[in-house]
């Protein structure tokens, strides 16, 4: 498939003459320190520090292959096309890494609005490649005029079994774009040439396709289905103009051929996603969309969503933070930018970007919710308590998918001793969802901590290890259940499998040393009481096993007034 063999082209480019220049180079005065610093930043998957130290390297020696093409790589990376291209013009023919320099070529013509010097590259083979010249061409072609040229190229791409989907979606983009909705309509309906991988960026195209043709009914009903299992804001929005517009407004999804082949570098970079493992084409392509097409906020986030996954925190919220308030999908931005600094432990700067974009959004509990879970991580329970009511407040909570709104409030009362709340709260994500383990879980072992209804807890319990045998959470309830009932035996096995499951969590080795002591396995059991420590408990867990190792289990049970429990 062209697509495999493409995927492999640039990280080759960037990864393999990688190692070149250290023993080719090293004699160069000047060039050690920035090349080792270029290198860490590359291994780091740092674009913006490996930018600055390949720049510098080159500057102690210049003309260097090696350098340079890591230098365009780099910039490309970051979404920095002029630069790049101003670097790639360094290369020598002969060297290596083309492939890279004729995609930053192409992306400043695309860029510059030069469509005739774009046909000419790729007519010439110094495109950006097979698999994004082919639909590019009908992008130019539309350009140009000549709709039946542009529509042959769509089809002839189409005819490559595993890009039919994505050539018949560019077509009817182009249909649209020119003004023929109803042929546009044909395509994404399925009609034409049989159902298409659906998208959201499909969906929305459909849709505004649907009002221009006066089919504003059927337009709602679509974003109705999609929205009932998946609330997307930009799409709820949407939906909110369409009702407040009796008349269609313009059709603005994508109307000129710039941001026909902006869409197409983002088509592209969605598709070779997870083919090849590798980040490093999606990331270039999903740049080179919104470099095209500055509107483009969908690349723009799945830029961030690429940079994330690298472990490029401080560049991924600044690709989220780079989509404007009034954007459609500003607010999915903000989300993810929030969930970054998550990533990146900072935790505040989540919390206050979710509490901005709550307080001026609030006619969405999708916001409400994120906050909630935001302060939850952070352990501001009561403040998470209210967000989640919020959120509940604004939803029709007898729908299924609320249950986790339930089931996280619940956790917070829990975790503020409000345990009535907390029950009603399980309770009610399980009428939502029955038998959902999660949930049965924490209400089975919640019971348990308050040694009351332990047979409901451990018949709970029992459907929950069912649904997630391999559950180490989940089997460890088992076990403790059956601690606090004094089946000891048999509390053994399932505490054992827990610590199979997650032998370094600390309160489930401490559950298992209890459950040994009781059986009379003690020197086993101080065995994981040491382990437990070993694995950083909290500090009260850790005093609590402390005193177990020193005085035993019996001692420390009878000065708590307590038989048989721990924690």
């Amino acid at each position: 498939m062209r697509r495999l063999l493409l995927s492999s082209v640039l990280p080759l480019a960037f990864g393999v003459l990688l190692g070149q220049a250290v023993t080719a180079q090293q004699d160069v005065p000047g060039l050690a320190g920035p090349y080792l610093a270029a290198r860490s930043a590359v291994l780091e998957g740092n674009h913006r520090i490996a930018a600055v130290y390949f720049e510098t390297a080159l500057a102690a020696d210049p003309g260097n292959p090696v350098l340079i093409s890591n230098a365009v790589f780099a910039h490309a990376a970051l979404g920095q096309w002029a630069r790049a291209a101003v670097i790639a013009d360094m290369l020598p023919p002969e060297a290596s890494a083309q492939e890279l320099v004729n995609l930053v070529r192409m992306v400043n013509l695309v860029m510059a609005g030069d469509l005739a010097g774009t046909r000419a590259a790729i007519a010439a083979g110094t495109g950006a490649g097979p698999l994004i010249d082919d639909l590019a061409m009908g992008w130019i072609h539309l350009g140009e005029g000549d709709m039946r040229r542009a529509a042959d190229s769509f089809t002839a791409v189409a005819a490559d079994d595993p890009l039919a989907d994505i050539a018949y979606t560019h077509l009817a983009l182009a249909r649209a774009a020119v003004g023929d909705f109803e042929g546009a309509d044909a395509i994404l309906s399925g009609n034409e040439f049989g159902p298409l991988s659906a998208s959201e960026r499909s969906l929305r195209a459909r849709v505004e396709v649907l009002v221009q043709l006066d089919r504003r009914d059927d337009a709602l009903e679509l974003l109705d289905i999609f929205t009932a299992s998946l609330p997307d804001p930009a799409l709820l929005a949407l939906r909110a103009r369409i009702l407040a517009n009796p008349s269609p407004a313009p059709y603005e999804f994508i109307t000129t051929a710039e941001q026909g082949l902006a869409e197409v570098f983002f088509t592209i970079a969605r598709a070779l996603s997870g083919e090849s493992g590798s980040s490093t084409l999606p990331l270039l392509y999903a740049r080179a969309a919104y470099g095209i097409d500055p509107t483009h906020s969908e690349a723009l986030i799945y830029t961030a969503e690429l940079l994330r996954a690298q472990g490029q925190y401080s560049l991924a919220a600044d690709a989220y933070a780079q989509v404007q308030p009034g954007d459609p999908q500003f607010v999915e931005a903000q989300l993810g930018r929030a969930d970054t600094y998550f990533e990146d432990d900072r935790q505040d700067d989540a919390v206050t970007v979710l509490s901005d974009l709550a307080r001026d959004h609030p006619d969405l509990p999708t916001v409400k919710a994120a906050l909630g879970d935001a302060l939850r991580r952070t352990e501001r329970c009561a403040e998470a308590v209210e967000a989640y009511t919020a959120a509940l407040d604004g939803v029709d909570i007898t729908q299924s998918r609320y249950w986790f709104l339930y089931y996280t409030r619940g956790i917070c009362f829990e975790n503020l001793d409000d345990f009535a709340s907390s029950e009603a709260d399980f309770r009610q994500a399980l009428v939502l969802n029955p038998e959902q383990p999660q949930v049965l879980n924490n209400l089975g072992y919640s019971m348990v901590e308050q040694r009351r209804n332990l047979d409901e807890a451990l018949a709970m319990i029992e459907r929950a290890v069912a649904a997630r045998p391999d559950s180490g959470y989940i089997v460890d309830s088992l076990g403790w259940v059956l601690y606090r009932l004094g089946r000891f035996a048999e509390a053994v096995e399932p505490m054992e499998r827990a610590v199979a499951l997650l032998p370094t969590d600390p309160i489930i080795n401490d559950h298992l040393g209890d459950v040994y002591w009781m059986v009379g396995r003690k020197r086993e059991a101080q065995f994981q009481w040491q382990r437990a420590l070993s694995n950083a408990p909290e500090e009260a867990d850790a005093i609590r096993i402390r005193r177990k190792l020193d005085i035993g289990l019996d001692r420390v049970l009878a000065d708590d007034g307590g038989v048989g429990g721990t924690q």
